[in-house]
This record gives C-alpha cells, sequence and structure tokens, in this order.
C-alpha cells in the first residue's frame, strides 16, 4: 500500500492509529476474489459435478446417452468450485479464457444428427435444462428461468430459435437466439465430422469482446471464427459456476469433452499497489519517515511508537493465527469423540512424527498406490521393522469427509476378509490412517502381472479362493452388520491380498452406512467406469444391488484376466467384459472366456461356475441380481445356480419416472426443482 502520513497527529494518536489499520489490512483483504486456474487432461468425480445423463467414460465426458436407437436426452457437467468473476468492492470484472477438445459423432451411420452441445457460465451449479433443441440449457416450459452466457455449438436448424443452419456457433446470453453466429464449416470446420475439435474461448474485460477461435490440430487459429463486441460485466455475477451441457431429440448423437483448461485473469491487477515513492519499500505498510538531522522531535517519537507498533501488530497477528489453528483442531477433535469409546480405546492413536518417520517424510519412493481416499504409503517403524500402510488424506473438504466416512465406519468391522484398521492420526492438519500392509498389494496388479515365462502369477485355486474371500465380506457387509455397509467401490485395486494370497478388502472411503428397512441413499454417481451398475449411473442411488453387480465384473476378471473395459488389439475396439463373456453364453462357448495363461489348468465346473455366477451378479436387471448370502452359498457348493438367459437383457428408455435434480445429485439439500429422468426397463429375450 502507499505509504499514509497523516499531516499533524499526536504520536500517540498514530500509534492507535496504525496498530487497528495493520490489523484490518492483515486479516481483511482488499478483496476476495482471485484468479482461478484449472487443467484436467482427464475427468475424475473429485473435480466435475455430472447432471442429467452425462457419464465419465475412459476419462472423458458424455454429455448424452450413448445409444444405438434414436433417443432424446439432455446432460450436464459443470465445475465443481464457484469462480469469481465480479468484485463488488473494486467494481472489476474477471477476463477468462478456456480452452476444451470436444468431439460430436453419430453411433449410426448416415442418421440424424441433433441437437448440440454448449459451453456456459452460470450462477446456478444445478443448470439442467430440456432435450432437443434446448441444449440441455435452459427448460422448455421456462425459457427465461436459466441465466447464463454461453457458447453453442449447434448441428440442427431450429426455427424458433432463429437458427441459420444445421451447422453453426453462436454467443447466447440468457437466450437460445443467438446475440450473434458463424459458420466453423467457412473456416474447414464441420462440428458433425466425428474428428476431436480444439476450440478456445476467451474474453478481455478490458476490451470487451469474445472470440471463438477452433481448430483440428492443437495450434489456436490466428483468426477466430466468431467474434463479438460485448461486455459481459452486467451479466456477471459475484461467483459463477462453468461447464458444458448437451442434448438430443430423436437421434443417436453422441457429445464427448476429451480435457478442458481454464482460466481467469484480472483480479490481481486489479487490487495490486501502485508504485510506492523512491524511499518507500514496496513490501512495507509501515511508513518511512525521515529520522536524520530534521530537528523535528515529534517525528523522532512517533519513529519510536512505530517502533513499538510494529512489534505488537506482529503479535496480533500471531495470536490471531494460533486461535484459528486451535479451532480447527478443537473442531476435528470435536468429530473424532462423536465416535463410540470403543472405537477410541481400539485402534491406536499414532503420533504425526512418528508417521513421518517411517514414511521417509512421505517420501515419493514410499507410495504403494493410490485410494478414493487419498495416497498410500508403506511406513517401516524402527527398530522393531514394523511395516504398515498409512492412507494420507488429500487436503479438501472430500478428503476430509471421506476420512470421517472410512473411520466410522472400517473402526467397527472384524472380518477376516477385510484390511484391519491398526490406527488413526489427526495432527498438523493431517487426516491419516494406519492399516496392516499387505505385501502382495491390490489383486489387479497381480492378476494382470504376467511371470517371464508368460503365466499366470494366480492359479486357479488361489483365484477361486479370492471369490470365496470376497463373496464372504460383502455377505458380511450387507446382511450380517448392525448396520448395513454399501461399499460402492468393489474393484480389483482395492481388493488387497496379504502374504499367503488371501484376499482384504479396503478402501470404505466411498461407502455408506445405512438401516436394514430403509430406502437407499441418492448420492452423487462415485466409483469406477465398467464396475457401475446401470441404475446407479441412471439415478445415483448406491444400494447392495449395485454393490452385487461391481462384484459380478470381479469374478469374471478373475476368470477370464481381462480388464472390465479392454481394447482388441486387431480392430482397437473398446471390448466391454460382461458383454464379451454373455455373448460366448449365448453360443455355449463360455468356457472359451477362461483366462488363456492359466493353460487349461483349472477346474472346468468351478470355471463354469464362477462366469456363471459374475453374468448373474452384472444382470442389467437389479432385480435379477443374486444376493450375497446366495453367491456365498453357490461357491460353498450349498444351492444352484439359477437359470441364466442365454441373451444379455438389453436397456430401454422412457420418460415415465418424474425425479428431481437433488434426487440425483445430493442426498442433503432438498428443493422442488424437478426435471424428467429416464426409468430403465429391462427386456429379456429367452
Amino acid at each position: 500500500m502507499p505509504a499514509m502520513i497523516a499531516p499533524s497527529p499526536s504520536p500517540r494518536s498514530h500509534l492507535f492509529f496504525t496498530i487497528p489499520l495493520f490489523f484490518l489490512l492483515c486479516i481483511s483483504p482488499v478483496s476476495a476474489s482471485k484468479n482461478v486456474r484449472f487443467d484436467f487432461r482427464s475427468f475424475t468425480f473429485r473435480n466435475v459435478t455430472l447432471l442429467g445423463d452425462s457419464y465419465l467414460r475412459n476419462d472423458a465426458v458424455g454429455l448424452t446417452r450413448d445409444l444405438s436407437v434414436p433417443a432424446s436426452s439432455s446432460g450436464t457437467v459443470i465445475y465443481n468450485s464457484p469462480i469469481a468473476f465480479f468484485d463488488p468492492l473494486t467494481n472489476s470484472s474477471a477476463s477468462f479464457w478456456t480452452r476444451f477438445t470436444f468431439s460430436v459423432t453419430n453411433v449410426n451411420s448416415g442418421a440424424s444428427f441433433g441437437d448440440g452441445l454448449t459451453f456456459f457460465l452460470s450462477p446456478d451449479n444445478l443448470t439442467l435444462g430440456s432435450p432437443g433443441g434446448y441444449l440441455g440449457l435452459v427448460n422448455s416450459s421456462q425459457l427465461t428461468k436459466n441465466r447464463f452466457v454461453a457458447v453453442e455449438f449447434d448441428t440442427r436448424l431450429d426455427d424458433l430459435f432463429r437458427d441459420p443452419n444445421d451447422n453453426h456457433v453462436g454467443l447466447d446470453v440468457d437466450s437460445l437466439i443467438s446475440v450473434k453466429t458463424a459458420d466453423p464449416v467457412a473456416r474447414g470446420i464441420d462440428l458433425k465430422s466425428g474428428k476431436l475439435i480444439n476450440t478456445w474461448v476467451v474474453y478481455r474485460s478490458d476490451e470487451k469482446i469474445v472470440n471463438v477461435y477452433m481448430s483440428y490440430s492443437s495450434f489456436r487459429p490466428e483468426n477466430p471464427i466468431l467474434s463479438v463486441d460485448i461486455d459481459l460485466s452486467s451479466y456477471f455475477k459475484e461467483f459463477m459456476y462453468v461447464g458444458f451441457s448437451a442434448s438430443t431429440e430423436g437421434s443417436t448423437e453422441l457429445h464427448t469433452i476429451q480435457d478442458w483448461t481454464f482460466e481467469t485473469s484480472g483480479f490481481s491487477n486489479a487490487n495490486a499497489p501502485p508504485r510506492q515513492p523512491h524511499n518507500v519499500s514496496d513490501n512495507m505498510v509501515i511508513p518511512l519517515i525521515p529520522m536524520g538531522n530534521s530537528g523535528n522531535g515529534s517525528h523522532k517519537k512517533l519513529g519510536l511508537g512505530l517502533g513499538i507498533a510494529g512489534p505488537a501488530f506482529f503479535f496480533v497477528v500471531l495470536s490471531v493465527f494460533g486461535w484459528v489453528s486451535v479451532r480447527r483442531c478443537k473442531k476435528l477433535t470435536g468429530e473424532l469423540k462423536d465416535f463410540s469409546p470403543e472405537f477410541l480405546k481400539g485402534p491406536k492413536e499414532f503420533q504425526y512424527v512418528e508417521l513421518k518417520t517411517a514414511t521417509r517424510g512421505f517420501h515419493s519412493s514410499r507410495i504403494v498406490g493410490h485410494g478414493s481416499f487419498g495416497t498410500v504409503y508403506k511406513a517401516v517403524f524402527a527398530p522393531s521393522g514394523a511395516t504398515f500402510a498409512v492412507k494420507r488424506s488429500k487436503h479438501t473438504h472430500e478428503g476430509r469427509t471421506e476420512f470421517l466416512a472410512e473411520l466410522s465406519i472400517i473402526a467397527c468391522l472384524r472380518h477376516k476378509n477385510l484390511v484391519q484398521l491398526q490406527g488413526w492420526c489427526a495432527e498438523k492438519g493431517e487426516l491419516l490412517l494406519v492399516y496392516e500392509f499387505m505385501p502382495n498389494g491390490s489383486l489387479d496388479k497381480v492378476l494382470y502381472q504376467e511371470s517371464v515365462e508368460g503365466t499366470t502369477l494366480l492359479k486357479w485355486p488361489q483365484r477361486y479362493n479370492i471369490a470365496m474371500g470376497i463373496a464372504s465380506v460383502l455377505s458380511y457387509l450387507h446382511q450380517e452388520c448392525e448396520q448395513q455397509v454399501i461399499h460402492r467401490d468393489i474393484k480389483t485395486s482395492n481388493i488387497m491380498l496379504d502374504g499367503n494370497l488371501n484376499p482384504r478388502l479396503g478402501d470404505f472411503g466411498l461407502a455408506r452406512l445405512m438401516d436394514h428397512d430403509k430406502s437407499p441413499v441418492s448420492t452423487l454417481t462415485a466409483g469406477t467406469m465398467g464396475y457401475l451398475a446401470p441404475e446407479y449411473l441412471q439415478y445415483g442411488k448406491a444400494t447392495e444391488k449395485t454393490d452385487v453387480f461391481s462384484f459380478g465384473v470381479v469374478l469374471l476378471e478373475v476368470a477370464c484376466g481381462r480388464r472390465p473395459i479392454q481394447k482388441e488389439q486387431d480392430s482397437q475396439k473398446m471390448v466391454n467384459l460382461v458383454d464379451w463373456v454373455w455373448s460366448l453364453h449365448s453360443e455355449d462357448k463360455i468356457i472359451e472366456a477362461a483366462d488363456k495363461r492359466l493353460n487349461g489348468e483349472f477346474s472346468e465346473d468351478e470355471m463354469k461356475k464362477l462366469l456363471l455366477i459374475g453374468l448373474s451378479c452384472a444382470n442389467p436387471s437389479c432385480d435379477d441380481r443374486l444376493s450375497m448370502r446366495r453367491v456365498l452359498q453357490i461357491l460353498n457348493n450349498e444351492a444352484s445356480l439359477p437359470a441364466l438367459s442365454k441373451s444379455k437383457p438389453s436397456l430401454t428408455f422412457s420418460c415415465s419416472l418424474p425425479l428431481s435434480i437433488d434426487e440425483i445429485v445430493s442426498d442433503c439439500e432438498k428443493s422442488a426443482r424437478a426435471s424428467p429422468v429416464y426409468e430403465i426397463t429391462i427386456k429379456t429375450e429367452s
């Protein structure tokens, strides 16, 4: 800040005026607005929120349904955190630029296209519009309800919104009637080509202009496809959300976002202090008053007073910082005290310093894995040599929530096929869980690791034992605990193997507790693509049946030695494991799905049993899936396999079930906002 020297007050008044002034300047920033930047080369559930029909697949976002039959669909993906676009204290607006790569393809060659996608800014993080020409951005019954600034990439001519053609780019402000449009085909860009299109949207607040650039290459062209002179500051709210939307109506058009970079600028310049006089440091707040031979005694006294005020000021700041830290610590301690006394007397409370020492300062060389909760380190305690696995929280609100979830759940569970919790630590802003160490790592690493001779390291008896162990622990979680535990992230990388290759289920960061007689909880869809049940992707409702579906995929992996979604070497086509095994079953060739690396060294009856159980558990119809208790009985030869359709049941969609957005997205907030969601019905071909 510039030096501030009062004209004539006394030294004492200087002293008492300066301390509170310094204090306020320190703890109250000139502006809360900050520039933001993120760069997603791949997408996860941690950085974006999915609404409507949008989904994650192969680290990319699909915005509309991937169906081979024409359908109506709309979906939205939104960056999780609000972004500052306007600073009321300085009356300044942000500039921004974004780069993203998208593609518009059609499942059926020669079929009709429509309707398109948008990049948008909105004050609402629940923006989801109607299918068709509404581009998933506005509601057909309330055209003026949603507020937004958007760039549309429209692939259908719609007279209602005065579209110039069926292949255009436009700037939309609170309406789908564009402020201005442009034809990308004139620049050699076909929106419906199916190719990856690199796009840049740039807004300069000082020049009041929006430019949109598009290219098939990674280099931004010199000239924009669309340029609009417009002042967006009047449309900017203090905080807004950014995202993408898309829609179809009677078409099989697919809209995919591959990567996304976004950045705002302008606030740091608006808040930067002006240049100081030459005798005042840019880093100083305390005014420098000449103390030379001026003969002015009051100046000397004032300098002395400020010399005393400076240390006092820093003492106040230090006290405030300490007070805030203590409050945070007490808050976490209070949350931990909510757990039962049995828990607090059970697992050991470790000291942060001993965990840091055992992991060599959480060195990268000690990393043994990553979970939904955070990073896992190998910890070796001297001098005993005892080895543990330490899970370190990500420093986010989500990480804290998942820490408490995992701590409260797994501390109360006891089963031989669970990774056993040994202790915990909550110090220095760190959230840490300590588990027994699994020397053989995760199942996926062992299952897909080949020996020198090209054979598998997991023999058939070990595989069957793994299937039995996971079935047993899931039966325990679903039916035998006081409260039912829904894991929500069953996959081979979350199944650990001990020294004898016995399975241990871990990573409860996404788990949820619920009473056995309660309805399933609606949550934001979480988990890993390839393992997610279709109804979970559709409605976001986690139940024991969604765990059963994931378990079925794991069984097929164990039996076949193939990943849930795998690229064929010859055709480079992505093949779904469940579809592949079911196609063999329909031809009475299911035994051919067995892992070739086993070289036929397995029990054919057991192999066939495991494959059929896997298909039964991964049935698209949740009502037709087995319970984990029944699975365990079949594996133990205490029950017989139910009849299984030769053909995989197909999915069709209808608009008969209205669900609110909040039922799909959040299990906390309730509101009256509603939007049609599509019901899954099952057709079985015998």
